[in-house]
């Protein structure tokens, strides 16, 4: 009885284990780490991540995501520096993501650089000219250099888009 105890503990302990974050693959890790994206905790985020761009199971398109995601975590928690060094990493692999151009924007944006800002919210357009909060955010740039023209110009498009 005492064997059948020990066994059923042991089991349940390895299983506990295997389905836990310590125990996940790289594709794991990344998801685990959007669910602590979306619940706001950053730090978790960036750990898991960091696993699963670290465990070399991800293929290219799926690191063109999670560098971006991570970027999101980093520009969160107002570290703009490796945030912009997470979108570039996911444009490099993907020189076609709108998204990652945007969160690069807005990483300059919180820098105060409205020139490199103004340039990823353009290149985002290029890519994808119905993103409207990319001719928001633009706009807001441009407010930033102080061409409240073309600031104007942008949040009329974005409304246009559909921007509320």
């Amino acid at each position: 009885m005492k064997k059948i105890l020990f066994m059923v503990i042991l089991s349940v302990s390895l299983m506990a284990c295997l389905t836990s974050p310590a125990w996940a693959g790289g594709l794991d890790d990344a998801n685990i780490g959007m669910a602590a994206l979306r619940q706001q905790n950053y730090d978790e985020a960036i750990r898991l991540f960091t696993n699963a761009i670290a465990s070399g199971e991800l293929s290219q398109k799926q690191l063109s995501s999670v560098y971006p995601l991570r970027g999101i975590a980093w520009y969160n928690k107002k570290d703009y520096d490796k945030a912009i060094a997470d979108y570039t990493k996911g444009i490099e692999i993907n020189p076609q993501s709108a998204a990652a151009y945007g969160g690069r924007g807005d990483a300059w944006y919180g820098k105060g650089d409205y020139a490199k800002a103004i340039a990823d919210y353009t290149k985002a357009i290029e890519i994808n000219p119905k993103d409207a909060g990319s001719y928001y955010y633009r706009g807001l740039a441009w407010q930033g250099k102080g061409d409240g023209v073309k600031a104007i110009e942008d949040y009329a498009k974005a409304k246009e888009l559909g921007y509320k």
